[in-house]
């Protein structure tokens, strides 16, 4: 459905901080230790964007030495054991006062135990590298971080081999001025986490694993539960591999950083992640990499969670307690995964069930590879700018709109699309707030340079609004593009405002008529427009054959259907076609389109012969929308049409059997309403009522106006 909306603007919401009194003090903390309770808050940022889907960059995460190192020597190693309440330090570089451990210099620090209130705490030298190796420990602090790092170069935390590994923390923090920390694992500079065994990390208070620099993961079974973000790194979230599993109220994996445009990412290049998320999956103040890997994301309460305007109340979503971040202004959304800046998408299988858009940019998408199956409330995959998509399979089993973007640029690919509105949108402007309003709600207002384009791959929707919907222009140059669209007279198979010129591929667009638009004119590929007096039940084959009996189509319609369109290079100039309706066939059927086997028992419904770019056919009754040629078009563009059409109804005499010549060359071929109807041409949804008496319904006997 065509939409041309106003930009609002975007809802901000500030997250609150609530004060309470606690238990357990951070020992290594500076500043004035006020309590803090735990508080729901998420993320993501209000950057302005130019970058378009073709220019986005790469992302190239270094994993040194220090990030990738899991081995140990005991005799080299600090020994700390935990003993429930008490510490034992064997070696240098740590002290213990009480069930509080502070690592203070370079070094490698090996934990066992149980502690049952305290804290591991790194304070060691600017350029110092800290590695902790956690060796079957249970850490539990009720009042702040259980490990804390609060200045290094680098620590990086191996998981040994064949431990399990727990930390926890309390509902209340005492933080310092800055309000840290405020996680159950908190860094003030880079983290790694590497090895081959098992963390768990329970987060009562917010985020569960953070780092105010960058944050790692190379390998490790890592599972968080956190009150509020699961993984979060300021300025980068990387993860190379591991088995990470996420049960966040805020978002799953976060990353911030919204000042410098080559920080705030999140790359993940292998792995297998399992998300549920109460906000975004996966969400990155600059761009969301991903390379490889095995990702499921469930946000906001899945797509059977989205927003429903059937009662005029837009839905549940908005009104849930979800977590807000205190780190910045961007409001609450519950997507699969967004970049402010960009996605880019080259491989690894992805599946999300989002309440919210599942992909998502304010600024450009691309999709260069992947299997894709998302579930959405929402828009499937949406870019404010610009979408492309290079190579993938993917699936859209649920969504508002499938694909959305001011540009959308599809180059190749196996793309299947289910939407309850539009299949394809082109639209421009900002994505709005999905508070108090449908989930991820888009605000639009028409811009210039609109666009869908369309060169390669294979493109199958099934629509309720239009199937192919551009507020500018549309092209198509190859690859196949099947269109399963709407059933009311108020949407279209194809629905654009500029001009839609195709110059090759394949294009079979199926549904209502009312608003049934043909190409442009100045296309190079012929079409034909079939269109019927009444709709067709799902189902109801339609063959195409020359009158040689050479197969040009056999489709079986997934919906009521009153208009087919045909572009194809296999309609020749001058043949002549038979169209037959219902039969069967012995074929393979593949989204309804059978190929070989041989095609029986339907009746014949009309003839055309293919003259000029567009040929109409036909019963102008079941309404005869003009996409390009005549003159006539909602689209644009002149030149020779061909008409061949039964009208039904009646109406004056006086053009029974003769020849109407339409605007600029097209011809209207067939036979004309006799006795009282009505020409239902339905350009712009208006019919054309001929004059009482008036030869046919136009004034002169037959010839309309130039």
């Amino acid at each position: 459905m065509k939409k041309i909306k106003l930009i609002l603007p975007a809802l901000v919401i500030a997250a609150a901080i609530i004060l309470t009194s606690a238990g357990c003090t951070d020992t290594g903390g500076s500043g004035s230790g006020t309590q803090a309770t735990a508080a729901n808050g998420a993320a993501a940022s209000s950057a302005s964007v130019t970058t378009t889907a073709s220019t986005l960059s790469t992302i190239s995460v270094e994993y040194k030495n220090a990030d990738l190192e899991t081995d140990w020597d005991e005799s080299d190693s600090t020994i700390i054991t935990l003993n429930g309440d008490t510490v034992t330090i064997d070696g240098s570089g740590a002290t213990a006062d009480g069930s509080t451990v502070t690592i203070t210099s370079e070094g490698t620090y090996v934990v066992s135990g149980t502690l049952n209130d305290g804290q591991i705490i790194v304070n060691a030298g600017d350029d110092d590298k800290v590695h902790l190796v956690l060796n079957g420990a249970y850490i539990t602090c009720l009042t702040s971080a259980p490990i804390y790092v609060q200045n290094a170069d680098k620590t990086t935390i191996t998981l040994e081999d064949g431990t399990t590994n727990k930390v926890t923390d309390g509902t209340s923090y005492t933080i310092d001025e800055e309000g840290e920390p405020n996680a159950a694992i908190f860094s003030k500079d880079d983290l790694t986490i590497n090895g081959d065994g098992t963390l768990i990390v329970d987060a009562n208070y917010k985020n569960g694993i953070q780092s105010k620099d960058d944050l790692k993961i190379v390998s490790g079974t890592i599972t968080v539960t956190a009150a509020n973000d699961g993984i979060k790194g300021k300025d980068s979230v990387a993860i190379k591999d591991g088995v990470i599993t996420i049960d966040a109220e805020g978002d799953g994996i976060q990353s911030t950083n919204d000042e410098d445009t080559e920080k705030g990412y999140v790359v993940i290049e292998g792995g297998t992640i399992d998300i549920t998320a109460g906000t975004d999956g996966i969400q990155a103040e600059t761009t969301v990499e991903i390379t490889g890997g095995d990702i499921m994301i469930t946000s906001g309460g899945g797509s059977s969670n989205a927003s429903s305007n059937s009662s005029g109340n837009w839905g549940s979503w908005g009104m849930q307690s979800t977590a807000t971040s205190t780190d910045s202004a961007t409001p609450d959304s519950a997507k699969g995964i967004k970049g402010v800046t960009g996605v880019i998408i080259s491989g690894g299988t992805i599946d999300i069930d989002s309440s919210d858009d599942s992909i998502h940019s304010n600024g450009a998408i691309r999709i260069d590879g992947g299997t894709i199956a998302l579930s959405s409330g929402d828009d499937g995959v949406h870019a404010d700018s610009s979408l492309e998509i290079n190579d993938a399979d993917m699936e859209i089993t649920k969504s508002y709109e499938g694909l959305e973007s001011a540009i959308i640029t599809i180059n190749g690919g196996d793309i299947s699309i289910t939407a309850s509105d539009d299949g394809i949108n082109v639209a421009g402007g900002n994505d709005g707030s999905s508070i108090n309003g449908r989930a991820g709600q888009n605000e639009f207002a028409a811009i210039e340079g609109l666009s869908l384009t369309i060169n390669g791959g294979y493109v199958y929707i099934d629509a309720d609004g239009d199937g192919l919907d551009s507020n500018g222009d549309m092209y198509i140059a190859g690859g196949k593009t099947i269109v399963n669209g709407p059933t009311n007279s108020g949407n279209g198979p194809l629905d654009y405002n500029g001009e839609f010129v195709m110059t090759g591929g394949y294009l079979l667009a199926v549904g209502s008529s009312g608003m049934a638009q043909a190409p442009s004119s100045s296309s190079t590929v012929n079409s034909v427009m079939i269109t019927y007096s009444s709709s067709q039940s799902a189902g109801t084959l339609v063959h195409i054959e020359s009158e040689e009996g050479d197969d040009i189509l056999t489709f079986s319609p997934a919906k009521t259907y009153q208009s087919v369109l045909l572009c194809t290079s296999d309609l020749g100039e001058g043949t002549t076609y038979v169209v037959y309706s219902g039969g069967s066939s012995t074929g393979t059927a593949t989204d309804g389109l059978y190929s070989g086997g041989t095609y029986s028992g339907g009746s014949q419904y009309t003839t055309f012969t293919i003259s000029g770019t567009v040929t109409y056919a036909g019963s102008s009754t079941g309404g005869m929308t003009m996409g390009g040629g005549g003159g006539m078009s909602r689209g644009g563009g002149s030149g020779a049409t061909s008409f061949n059409s039964t009208s039904t109804g009646s109406g004056p005499g006086g053009m029974s059997g003769q020849e109407m010549q339409m605007p600029d060359g097209g011809q209207f071929n067939g036979t004309a309403p006799a006795g009282g109807g009505q020409f239902d041409m339905n350009q712009n949804g208006d019919s054309m009522q001929p004059p009482d008496g008036g030869g046919g319904g136009f004034p002169g006997g037959g010839t309309p106006p130039a």
